[in-house]
């Protein structure tokens, strides 16, 4: 009966997380992610050649930098703004894209991508203004401070205009995700204007986006005209949950949280850190472009594997070295020597799925436990600073000791990233150890009996 209920538990578990793992929305986020990728590496590098100085600090180079690449630092921040500082631009662009083709595709009506990527440019840019209701009419904000510089309503400083980088990404995202719903059902109930089979594709698809468009502009301006009638905006309206979403994410306890349920989602075989980045990625995002910014928040770039999953989900790096070189069992050998190259890029799905750590309950405990204990070094190391923050996302497979120091461009972080992938280690010995005994034992009765 405990096992029928066991089974049942499973089941349902998994099909509610898959079924949310496959939903439009997550799949548009993870194409949104993926999009970010490539302009926050462009990004990092320029980043990287800003603040060299502090990266090696070696007697004399300060100055020698100074000298020389330090001359074109003005030019490397505008390269970037350009890359990191319309973050919100690509991130949501991208999802308002990928959400109408998953439409286009799945419900077959006709959605034209490129123009639920337009309408939402369009849509965005109506929130992006600071706008205040001063006697009797809507009216841009200008303010010249010390702190903020505000003209015709658009605040920017030398990183760019303000609310389409980093920390316009959840506002962002929220306007496309209503500008595709808003298009989709104008189309689907034939609100737009159809052209001749005759007429070029690229006119047909401009007239067939214009009341969907008109419309799309219509409720976003009346959303802000109420807001900014109220003494506030949508960016200052969303912000509230974001930034508290954001600071438990941000407390140890909170880190703890997602890096528990990203691997107990795991364990039943589901993709756990697909499901849990798609809230967590605008935080990270944000937080990073923060950090350049002066700000110091832990949970920034990709903390995860820096610090935390070294070798894939699990933290296995140190456990699949181990199993090609240290374990006895033929099977686990066999498995180690599989894992032991893909794990140095964090990719361990033939550990996953062939030792197998999914569902096998004599692994649950390390699978879990190692990866809490790796994370919480790492945030213990650099939020009492002995390690600087992390302002670069490094690509995902970038193997042990390199990740953590072009996440923080230092060597501190190159010796955090090696040292949480050893104290993982420690936590997996004991449980490897053990299991490769109960399966060295089964293969030598095996052997006795044939």
């Amino acid at each position: 009966m405990a096992d029928s209920k066991s089974g049942s538990f499973k089941d349902a578990l998994a099909a509610k997380a898959g079924k949310f793992a496959g939903s439009r929305f997550v799949r548009a986020i993870m194409d949104a992610g993926y999009s970010v990728i490539s302009f926050s590496i462009i990004g990092a590098v320029f980043l990287i050649l800003n603040v060299l100085p502090q990266a090696f600090p070696i007697p004399g180079f300060a100055a020698f930098y100074a000298n020389t690449l330090g001359r074109f630092s003005g030019l490397f921040q505008v390269v970037y703004n350009s890359t990191m500082g319309i973050l919100a631009l690509v991130f949501a662009g991208t999802f308002a894209y990928s959400y109408t083709d998953i439409y286009r595709r799945e419900e077959k009506i006709d959605l034209v991508p490129m123009n639920g990527l337009m309408m939402f440019l369009m849509a965005f840019f109506i929130t992006v203004p600071e706008l205040i209701w001063k006697n009797g009419a809507v009216q841009f904000i200008t303010t010249f401070t010390k702190t903020k510089m505000v003209a015709g309503g658009y605040e920017a400083s030398t990183n760019g205009i303000t609310r389409i980088a980093a920390v316009g990404i959840f506002t962002g995202l929220v306007i496309a995700w209503l500008t595709v719903q808003i298009y989709r059902y104008t189309v689907k109930h034939n609100w737009r204007i159809k052209m001749p089979a005759s007429v070029p594709s690229g006119v047909s698809n401009s007239f067939s986006a214009l009341i969907p468009g008109f419309c799309i502009a219509v409720v976003v301006a009346l959303i802000e005209l109420i807001l900014v009638t109220l003494g506030t905006d949508i960016f200052q309206v969303l912000y509230i949950p974001f930034s508290f979403i954001s600071a438990i994410a941000d407390t140890w306890w909170g880190f703890l949280i997602i890096i528990f349920l990203i691997h107990f989602l795991w364990w039943f075989g589901i993709h756990g850190a697909t499901i849990m980045s798609s809230f967590y990625t605008p935080i990270v995002l944000a937080n990073m472009a923060a950090n350049v910014n002066g700000a110091n928040h832990f949970f920034a770039g990709d903390p995860m594997n820096s610090f935390v999953i070294i070798g894939g989900s699990g933290a296995t790096l140190g456990m699949a070295i181990w199993l090609a070189f240290g374990s006895r069992s033929a099977q686990l050998k066999e498995i180690g020597k599989v894992e032991l190259v893909p794990a140095i890029f964090n990719i361990n799905e033939p550990l996953l799925f062939g030792l197998p750590i999914v569902y096998n309950i004599n692994l649950l405990v390390p699978f879990i436990c190692a990866p809490l204990a790796s994370g919480l070094v790492g945030y213990i190391a650099v939020t009492s600073h002995l390690v600087p923050k992390i302002i670069v996302q490094q690509p995902w497979p970038t193997p042990v000791g390199l990740s953590g120091y072009l996440a923080t461009t230092s060597w501190q972080g190159g010796v955090l990233s090696i040292v949480c992938a050893l104290v993982a280690f420690l936590v997996w010995f004991p449980f490897i150890k053990h299991y490769d005994n109960v399966l060295l034992k089964k293969e030598q009765a095996d052997a006795t009996k044939n």
